[in-house]
């Protein structure tokens, strides 16, 4: 009887022992799929800048000039790369970030760029998503405040920005994301451009806030 019960233990533990080390190359295995994964989106949205930014070419203005205004519904000029629309190039100096920006996003699209989650830069209200990759949004959590922000459209307009605050903010939280006192009467929120990535473990969101710079005098703008 004893040594059927050491026979019994001895397989109990070889069988955890295998688990175990399953568990552990499942665990390297992923950890393997997400450096792959997040040096494919490095380079692949390098890729894709180098060609908006040749594309852009001769257009490129220095600094902010006359942004025309439009409503909500005015569309802003895209370029085709790849079978993708983009409106620009969002450029940090300060995390050594320079990136394309889709005009559409989806859970496709954020695998290759940074996209429009909604809103204009011709309405002060334009939000941008990334995923939490290290050359794509994840540096974003330690930005620091003041830091220029540079929006360059496909026509070569350079809007520039200066981050004002960083928020942690609820992922069903839609409405604390997208509203400022530019597209909602009840709102206290003021920015005219938001950049957000999903936090470490995916639990909540990190939103930068942005405000426009008015290039002549250095101050932010007042509309």
């Amino acid at each position: 009887m004893g040594q059927n019960k050491n026979g019994k233990s001895r397989k109990k533990g070889g069988f955890l022992i295998t688990v175990g080390i399953l568990l552990l190359l499942a665990a390297g295995g992923l950890v393997l799929y997400n450096v792959w994964d997040a040096k494919r989106a490095e380079e692949t949205s390098n890729q894709i800048a180098s060609e908006l930014i040749e594309e852009i070419g001769d257009a490129v203005k220095d600094g902010l000039t006359a942004l025309p205004y439009g409503s909500a519904d005015t569309p802003m000029p895209t370029a085709m790369i790849d079978g993708y629309e983009y409106i620009g190039i969002l450029e940090m100096p300060s995390l050594n970030l320079t990136l394309p920006v889709m005009k559409e996003w989806d859970y496709d699209r954020l695998k290759i760029s940074p996209c429009r989650f909604t809103g204009s830069y011709y309405t002060d209200d334009l939000v941008i998503c990334a995923h939490n990759y290290a050359k794509h949004f994840s540096p974003i959590k330690w930005i620091e405040i003041g830091a220029d922000v540079y929006f360059t459209n496909v026509e070569g307009l350079t809007i520039h920005y200066i981050v004002t605050n960083r928020e942690t903010v609820e992922p069903t939280d839609v409405e604390t994301m997208i509203e400022n006192t530019k597209n909602s009467e009840t709102s206290t929120m003021e920015w005219d451009m938001t950049l957000f990535t999903c936090n470490t473990g995916g639990q909540t969101r990190c939103a930068v806030r942005c405000s426009r710079v008015q290039e002549e005098t250095g101050q932010n703008a007042s509309k």
